[in-house]
C-alpha cells in the first residue's frame, strides 16, 4: 500500500510489491489528490507493516486479507472500504497471501464532506456509507486483472456525487496555502490567504477535518523531512531543520520522534540499511 493510506515502511520484506498512482479527473482535483493501486504477495506467511503519519486521508478498498494491530498485539480484520484519517503516530497492519489495494487519497479538509460524514479523530474509521456497495463490483473487476476499469468505476462514482458536495472556499484557499508551503507558514498567514480570521479558519478546519490547521501543517512539514531522509539518508539534520522552518535541530528531532517513534538519525540509519537490501522499499499511501 503506498499515506497516505499514510506512509508505509515494511516491518518484514514482502516478496512482491507494485505501486501506481493516477491523477483524478479535473472535476475532482479540489477534493482528491490522486487514486492509487498497490499489490503485494507475502506467500503463506503473515507480514506486518507500519503506516507513518502524513498530511492526507485515505479511503481504502482492499482485496485479500488485512488486519489492524493494536499496541497489545491484538488483531482485528478490517472491512472494505475503510477510512484512514490523519495519524499522530504509526499504525500497524498485517496481511497474508496476496493483497491488492485501491486507495483514494483525499485532503483532510475534504474527505468527510466528500463522504457526507461527521469529522472525527485520526486513525482507522469504520463507517456505513453507500460507497461500500462498490466493493462487489470492484472485486469482480479486480479479479479480471483490469486495474484501469477498477479505477474508472471508482472515479465515476465520485464524479457522479461531486455536484452534490459543497466544499467551503475558505477551506480550499487555506488548504492550497498549506500545500504550497509544505506546511511551513504560520496559521496567521494561512488565514490571510483564506481571507478569514484565525478563529473562523480554525473553527471551520476543525469541523471539516477533526484537526487544527497546525496539526495538518505539522504533518505536511514532517512528511517533507521524512521523504528527504529516506532518499538521502546522509542529509544534514541541521540543514533540514533550517530548510523546513523548524526552530532548530532539536525541534525537528522532537517532532520527528513524535510522529514515528524514533529519532530522525535512527530513521536515516534504517533507511540506509534498507536501501542496501532493496531498490525501493518505501511507499507512501497518501503522499505523491
Amino acid at each position: 500500500m503506498k499515506k497516505d493510506f499514510g506512509t508505509q515502511y515494511d516491518v518484514a520484506p514482502l516478496s512482491c510489491k507494485m505501486h501506481q498512482e493516477f491523477e483524478p479527473h479535473e472535476a475532482l482535483r479540489d477534493v482528491i489528490k490522486c487514486f492509487w493501486y498497490d499489490q503485494r504477495d507475502t506467500g503463506d506467511r503473515r507480514s506486518s507493516f507500519q503506516v507513518v503519519p502524513d498530511g492526507y486521508a485515505e479511503i481504502i478498498f482492499y482485496f485479500g486479507s488485512l488486519h489492524s494491530l493494536a499496541d497489545d498485539g491484538s488483531s482485528r480484520p478490517l472491512p472494505s472500504p475503510f477510512l484512514m484519517g490523519l495519524l499522530n503516530n504509526p499504525a500497524v497492519f498485517e496481511t497474508q497471501y496476496r493483497l491488492e489495494i485501491i486507495g483514494v487519497r483525499c485532503y483532510p479538509w475534504t474527505v468527510f464532506d466528500l463522504l457526507g460524514l461527521s469529522s472525527g479523530p485520526g486513525g482507522v474509521h469504520i463507517f456505513t456509507h453507500p460507497i461500500a456497495g462498490l466493493q462487489a463490483a470492484l472485486s469482480s473487476l479486480m479479479a479480471s486483472g483490469n486495474i484501469d476499469q477498477v479505477l474508472a468505476r471508482l472515479e465515476q462514482y465520485f464524479l457522479d456525487i461531486r455536484p452534490q458536495i459543497a466544499i467551503d472556499s475558505t477551506l480550499s484557499k487555506a488548504g492550497a496555502a498549506i500545500m504550497d508551503s509544505n506546511g511551513t507558514i504560520p496559521v496567521s498567514e494561512v488565514a490571510a490567504a483564506a481571507h478569514a480570521t484565525i478563529r473562523t479558519l480554525e473553527r471551520k478546519f476543525k469541523r471539516s477535518s477533526g484537526h487544527t490547521v497546525k496539526d495538518v501543517s505539522g504533518l505536511m512539514r514532517f512528511e517533507q523531512v521524512r521523504n528527504q531522509l529516506w532518499h538521502n539518508p546522509d542529509s544534514s539534520l541541521a540543514g533540514l531543520a533550517h530548510e523546513w522552518g523548524y526552530a532548530d535541530q532539536a525541534h525537528l528531532s522532537r517532532e520527528f520522534k513524535k510522529y514515528t517513534g524514533i529519532s530522525p538519525a535512527a530513521f536515516a540509519r534504517n533507511a540506509k540499511k534498507r536501501k542496501q537490501l532493496v531498490s525501493d522499499d518505501f511507499v507512501a499511501f497518501v503522499q505523491a
